[in-house]
């Protein structure tokens, strides 16, 4: 499992609408992200700077496809045309990037505890 982490913008006028649309998220598009071996996935909002913050774990082993089906799926192209216009990307982002990617500095994980 491999953790992703990334940062983008949102127009501080289009935050409700965003937050009512991901509140309910079509059904193919949630099924297009559990396709592509994506679970846990979260996005955070910080006010005022009006940035979010999204996170997701990956399960498959091969991101590049993996996200590359999910890029070239009608519905979820859909979706993003819906949700691209109320986000504004980092200009310090990389080419070809919409989100920020981020670098993981830290983790504390969970301890298993095994009686035997």
């Amino acid at each position: 499992m491999q953790r992703y982490g990334f940062v983008i913008g949102i127009h501080p006028d289009r935050i409700e609408e965003y937050k009512k649309i991901h509140a309910d998220v079509w059904p193919g598009v949630l099924a297009k992200i559990r396709a592509c071996n994506i679970r846990n996935y979260s996005i955070f909002l910080r006010e005022p700077e009006n940035l979010m913050f999204g996170y997701y774990e990956y399960h498959g082993i091969d991101h590049a496809a993996d996200m590359a089906k999910m890029a070239a799926d009608p519905i979820t192209q859909k979706w993003w045309d819906v949700c691209m216009p109320m986000q504004r990307p980092l200009e310090t982002r990389g080419q070809g990037d919409w989100w920020a990617p981020m670098e993981q500095v830290f983790l504390l994980e969970d301890e298993t505890v095994t009686v035997s």
